[in-house]
């Protein structure tokens, strides 16, 4: 069984996290990534769908290094069927803020110094009541929190779920608009052309042809949304 859920997230706080460093400006692309969206949709470290994270790797209550386990949390969600893609943005604004901070060196080393030079960054984010649309692949039915937490910030974001029921998986050559990992499409998939949107910590992939490959047609109203099919998480 194939469960297709059309997912839409509104910011109701600012979002920040950055994408890219460009000298003292710290930019926030209007993507979502699947990762992300994994650990804020509550999927990993959760007992009611990893049962097979050892302790050591879980984040419940205690994190006690900065060390990514996504394949560790992620492999699990493959295990009991899940795949989450990255979201777009349907609609968003930007919004740029400076921060400022003066030199503290005579906190961090105990030095004597008479200079107080204050420096500054700018950090561009991503506005409240900003859109943002993915979509969830499950072999069975899953309930998604309706309030999440996300970026640097933790940011404030409202879920909203519709499950898709009228698609059909074929077999042929296709495009598909929507952003994908391409470590989770590569491996089943034969591509042509894509382009690319650079981000940590592996880059996505956008306006993608398939060659001869399958793929879930979804009607939504008038709409017909390509995407996909055998995504799962993978990685080099």
């Amino acid at each position: 069984m194939t469960i297709i859920y059309r997912c839409s997230i509104e910011l109701h706080d600012s979002l920040y996290y950055a994408t890219r460093e460009i000298g003292r400006l710290y930019e926030t692309e209007p993507i979502l990534h699947n990762y992300a969206l994994c650990y804020a949709l509550g999927l990993v470290d959760s007992d009611r769908y990893l049962t097979t994270v050892p302790e050591e790797h879980s984040y419940r209550y205690f994190c006690p290094e900065q060390v990514p386990k996504y394949a560790e949390h992620l492999t699990a969600l493959n295990q009991q069927g899940i795949y989450v893609t990255p979201a777009r943005s349907i609609h968003h604004t930007s919004i740029l803020n400076t921060w400022k901070y003066a030199n503290n060196n005579y906190h961090v080393e105990m030095e004597k110094t008479q200079k107080n030079i204050p420096s500054f960054g700018r950090a561009k984010e991503i506005a409240p009541e900003s859109i943002f649309e993915f979509f969830l692949i499950s072999t069975h039915p899953i309930a998604l929190p309706k309030w999440i937490r996300l970026g640097k910030w933790m940011s404030k974001a409202e879920v909203k779920v519709k499950e898709l029921t009228d698609f059909e998986k074929t077999t042929k050559d296709f495009i598909c608009i929507h952003p994908l990992n391409p470590l989770d499409v590569m491996f089943n998939h034969q591509v042509i052309s894509y382009d690319t949107l650079n981000m940590p910590p592996v880059s996505l992939i956008r306006n993608v042809r398939f060659l001869n490959g399958q793929h879930y047609r979804i009607k939504d109203d008038k709409e017909t949304i390509v995407l996909p099919a055998n995504m799962e998480y993978r990685f080099s």
